[in-house]
C-alpha cells in the first residue's frame, strides 16, 4: 500500500472509532512507524510502504481505536521541546502544564496568558533549589532544570513506579535530580526557593465522566483530588511554608474553576502577592504566591 492511502485508511479507522483528533493521530503513528516527518505525506505520498511497516501501523491503529492514548502507543510525550517516557504509571504531560514551566523573564503584561512551567520560569534564577511535589514523570522538574543553570531539583511522589519513570527520564536527558518516595512532605527535608505542584485535582464524582483515554489509562491516584478536588491543595499549602525560604514561592496548576478557592487557602496561610494566571484559552490555570510576600 502507498503511504498516502495507508494514512487515509488509518484516519478513517480512528474517525469511525470516535477518536477526536483522528487525522493527527493517524499521521503521528505513521510517521513514528515509518521514521518519516510531516512533509513526507505531501512530498512522498505515492511511495510504497513495506509490508512489515503496514502491519505495524495497522496494529497501532487498532490499539488507538480502542482509545489507548497515543502517548502510550508511542511510549513518549514531547513536552517543552523534550521527550519524556510515559507509561500507565504516570500522568501524561499535557499542554496546560507546559504553559506553567515556560515564563522566564517577561514583563508584567505577559501574565495574562501563561501556564505552570512557563510561570515558574518567570521567577526562576540560576542556583535555586526546586521541589516538585507529585512529580509523576518528572516533566515539570526536569524541564525547569534543563532550561536553567546550576539549579538543584527534588521530585517527590507517593508512587514508586512513577519515580522509576522520572529517574529514567532524568537519565535520558542527562540531568541530575533527586527523587524521593514520600506521602507529600513526609520524607522531605531542607528548604527551597520554589515549590511547584500539579497535584490531583479532579473531584471524585467527576472521574467516571472523563474521556476514556484519561479515565481508563491515567493512574487514578494522579487524578482524584477528593470530594471537591481540593484535598491536595489544602494539604500542600498547610505544610509548604516549613520547606520554603522566606520569600520563597509556591506554584500550582489548578482546574479552571478552582482559582478562587486555592487563592483563598494561600492567603489564609500567609502567602502574599497571590496571583491567578490564565492559559491560552483564557481559563484560570495557575495560582502562585510568595511566602510572607
Amino acid at each position: 500500500m502507498i503511504y498516502k492511502a495507508l494514512y487515509e485508511w488509518g484516519a478513517g479507522q480512528l474517525k469511525a472509532a470516535g477518536i477526536g483528533e483522528a487525522a493527527l493521530d493517524a499521521r503521528l503513528l505513521l510517521e513514528e512507524i515509518c521514521a518519516t516527518d510531516r512533509s513526507y505525506l505531501t512530498v512522498h505520498g505515492e511511495e510504497p510502504v513495506a509490508e512489515e511497516k503496514c502491519r505495524d501501523y495497522q496494529e497501532a491503529i487498532g490499539t488507538r481505536s480502542r482509545h489507548v492514548p497515543l502517548q502510550h502507543i508511542l511510549g513518549y510525550q514531547e513536552f517543552m521541546g523534550l521527550k519524556f517516557q510515559v507509561t500507565r504509571d504516570v500522568l501524561i504531560p499535557r499542554q496546560d502544564t507546559e504553559l506553567l514551566v515556560e515564563t522566564a523573564d517577561r514583563t508584567e503584561q505577559d501574565l495574562i496568558i501563561v501556564t505552570l512551567v512557563e510561570e515558574v520560569m518567570r521567577y526562576l534564577h540560576d542556583g535555586m533549589r526546586i521541589l516538585d511535589m507529585c512529580t509523576g514523570s518528572g516533566c515539570i522538574l526536569l524541564s525547569l532544570l534543563r532550561y536553567s543553570n546550576r539549579c538543584q531539583g527534588t521530585g517527590c511522589d507517593l508512587s514508586g513506579k512513577a519515580l522509576a519513570i522520572a529517574r529514567q527520564n532524568a537519565g535520558a536527558l542527562g540531568l541530575e535530580a533527586d527523587f524521593i518516595q514520600s506521602d507529600l512532605f513526609e520524607k522531605v527535608t531542607g528548604k527551597y526557593e520554589i515549590i511547584v505542584s500539579n497535584p490531583p485535582y479532579i473531584p471524585s464524582g467527576q472521574i467516571p465522566g472523563l474521556m476514556e483515554e484519561v479515565r481508563e489509562h491515567d493512574p487514578l491516584a494522579a487524578l482524584d483530588g477528593g470530594e471537591d478536588g481540593l484535598d491536595f491543595y489544602r494539604k500542600i499549602i498547610k505544610e509548604a511554608g516549613e520547606y520554603l525560604y522566606p520569600g520563597g514561592m509556591l506554584f500550582f496548576e489548578i482546574g479552571c474553576d478552582q482559582a478562587q478557592a486555592v487563592s483563598g487557602y494561600m492567603e489564609e496561610a500567609g502567602y502574599g502577592e497571590v496571583m491567578v494566571c490564565r492559559d491560552l484559552a483564557g481559563l484560570d490555570r495557575v495560582v502562585l504566591g510568595r511566602l510572607g510576600g
